[in-house]
């Protein structure tokens, strides 16, 4: 029987976007016509992978909440709004292409995925445990039991070991990064800086480690190329900088040692979750992440999941199919 997977990623952060389109194209390699919505920053890669992503409404939760100028109004009147929008648009979205189930790490793709009457697993890291502020952590708790709630299963990717605040009901798979040959040669890369949207202070770690005598290569910089994979150049890298999770799953898959510098509330407790594990070290400063690198952590060693994610669903077939 064919099988039409619509695959939907967050649109905060192209990270989001490389980890599903990992998932992606291994199902397609699995015979899996696949459909690619999503939007945002991680739009362009799904374009040079040569999909053509539907784009719904887009949500910034973190710029409104977390932004300079945010507040929770802002949220009242921005983001919960646009996220009214977005589950529409993707409910009907999935009608369009005949999804005969989901893979997702939108929330809003769960709801509407539940709307849509289609089948639908999940795949985030996303947990409650990571966060101290209290709306953010009833938040993510809330969404987290819905989406196991809704899910026929839950891929909760990790590189540390279990933890307290790992959440309940979801199955633990290896890092996902997206793993496709570059269209040119990989660059020559000693220090590799890969920012965040809400990364200020990389910037003043790539001058410090220039100024100590380590070539550095600034993701996004005025001298860099967008690549349609990360993975290449980070296993050419002799070590990483980064503010969270998603350069963090790459460099685990890379084995690349990989020097975490958070940022937001959630890139904090994916640190303090890392701190619990091998193969990572954590700066809270730019000294500390000077330092780091010059005596960087030993190199992680992980498979890459979006294969196990891949088969997982494939082989459930049978019953979503049936749903």
């Amino acid at each position: 029987m064919d099988a039409t997977v619509a695959v939907v990623h967050y649109p905060e952060g192209a990270g989001h976007a490389t980890r599903m389109l990992a998932i992606a194209r291994e199902l397609q390699s699995r015979g899996a016509t696949v459909e690619v919505a999503g939007g945002g920053p991680g739009e362009r890669f799904a374009a040079l992978l040569g999909y053509e992503e539907f784009v719904p409404t887009a949500v910034d939760f973190i710029g409104d909440y977390q932004g300079a100028d945010g507040s929770l109004a802002d949220v009242l009147t921005g983001s919960v709004p646009d996220a009214v929008r977005r589950v529409r648009d993707v409910a009907r979205w999935l009608g369009r292409v005949d999804a005969d189930c989901v893979v997702t790490d939108d929330m809003f793709a769960s709801v509407a995925a539940l709307l849509a009457r289609v089948p639908q697993y999940v795949c985030t890291h996303n947990t409650p445990g990571y966060y101290d502020d209290r709306a953010e952590r009833a938040g993510a708790a809330l969404l987290t039991r819905q989406q196991v709630t809704a899910s026929r299963t839950f891929f909760y990717p990790a590189v540390w070991p279990a933890q307290a605040g790992d959440p309940r009901g979801v199955e633990r798979v290896p890092p996902l990064a997206l793993d496709v040959p570059l269209d040119g040669a990989v660059p020559d890369v000693d220090v590799l800086v890969s920012p965040s949207t809400y990364s200020d202070d990389l910037g003043a770690v790539a001058g410090r480690l220039r100024e100590r005598g380590r070539s550095v290569t600034v993701v996004g910089g005025d001298d860099w190329t967008t690549v349609r994979s990360m993975l290449p150049v980070l296993r050419e890298a002799s070590v990483v900088v980064c503010p969270g999770y998603s350069t963090v799953m790459e460099a685990a898959v890379a084995g690349t040692p990989c020097v975490v510098y958070p940022f937001t509330s959630e890139q904090r407790g994916v640190a303090e979750f890392l701190a619990a594990g091998d193969g990572f070290a954590v700066a809270t400063t730019p000294d500390e992440a000077v330092a780091a690198v010059a005596q960087p952590p030993a190199a992680p060693s992980f498979p890459n999941g979006a294969p196990v994610v891949a088969d997982r669903v494939m082989g459930d077939r049978a019953a979503w199919q049936k749903t």
